[in-house]
């Protein structure tokens, strides 16, 4: 199975105090015990990092790198996968919706991947499923 990794996942798992922390690091654990090919956008990975050293500091982002990094299969994003999301999130005109989600949906359009561990709603609304449920 494939399995795209969103930033509202990093950052439940990184941070004991959010309400789906504990929800987060059971289903990485599933993710992780089923052999699942963890895929993330290379933008996602930037959003993560500069949020992670932003809101806990740089050693929450070393451990990041150090302990997520290695077992990530990183989709770096092209010119044309930045121009269709950003069609996109202008045709869809909401100030909730951002760039990175709509890099994230083309990305799992192109690679067709179906699952994604987030705790992101707008991914649902694309019609994707979601880890967890």
């Amino acid at each position: 199975m494939i399995c795209l990794i969103d930033t509202s996942a990093f950052l439940a798992m990184l941070n004991p105090k959010d309400i789906n922390h504990a929800a987060a690091r059971a289903a990485w654990q599933e993710l992780l015990d089923g052999d699942a090919i963890l895929v993330v956008p290379s933008c996602v990975l930037t959003e993560t990092f500069a949020l992670v050293q932003a809101r806990f500091g740089i050693a929450a982002a070393r451990s990041l790198h150090e302990l997520f990094y290695p077992i990530l299969s990183v989709e770096w994003s092209n010119s044309a996968d930045h121009e269709a999301a950003a069609e996109a999130l202008l045709a869809a005109g909401r100030r909730d919706l951002s760039l990175v989600d709509c890099v994230s949906f083309h990305i799992m359009r192109r690679m067709g991947i179906r699952q994604v561990f987030t705790f992101d709603s707008h991914f649902a609304e694309q019609g994707f499923s979601c880890v967890p449920e």
